[in-house]
């Protein structure tokens, strides 16, 4: 069976990022285990999976574009320590959760300088070109309450 929309795919996965560094891996655990055309993984590695059958191992470059997007500034921005009630210590990598007019979004401490804070509310492979190695393990049809429900139940994934 060839991956297409409506299918559940297990994929191993070793993502690595520009210089080589890896950054995750199903290796060495349970395979990820997706509905396909649910938009569960990001699109350019989703689109790269179509057709693909169990044992086709691939290896799969996806730009910002197609992956978690280009680094936007305007969510990148300095805040006062006032604004962390309750908070004693601050340090960079920290994260918390921000209320902006579209509803809470995390956000991570890049640089704390005195009284200012500096927030990115990017997501932290924003940017970046990623580097898949991919083994397709399991390809099966959807179930009608997978499909209805927009992701995979039982092994692997959602239980209700």
């Amino acid at each position: 069976m060839q991956i297409a929309e409506k299918t559940v795919v297990s994929i191993h996965y070793t993502l690595t990022n520009k210089a080589g560094e890896t950054l995750d891996s199903s290796i060495g655990q349970d395979p990820l285990v997706y509905l396909h055309g649910g938009q569960n993984i990001i699109v350019g590695l989703e689109n790269a999976l179509k057709g693909k059958s169990v044992g086709d191992a691939l290896q799969v470059t996806v730009e910002p574009s197609e992956g978690y997007g280009e680094t936007r500034e305007e969510l990148i921005q300095e805040v006062d320590r006032s604004a962390f009630q309750g908070v004693d210590d601050i340090d960079v990598g920290m994260q918390f959760m921000a209320q902006t007019p579209w509803g809470e979004q995390p956000v991570t401490v890049v640089k704390v300088e005195g009284e200012q804070i500096t927030l990115d509310g990017n997501h932290a492979l924003a940017g970046e070109t990623l580097n898949f190695d991919v083994e397709i393990v399991d390809v099966r049809e959807a179930s009608q309450e997978e499909i209805e429900h927009g992701h995979v139940h039982g092994e692997g994934g959602h239980h209700h």
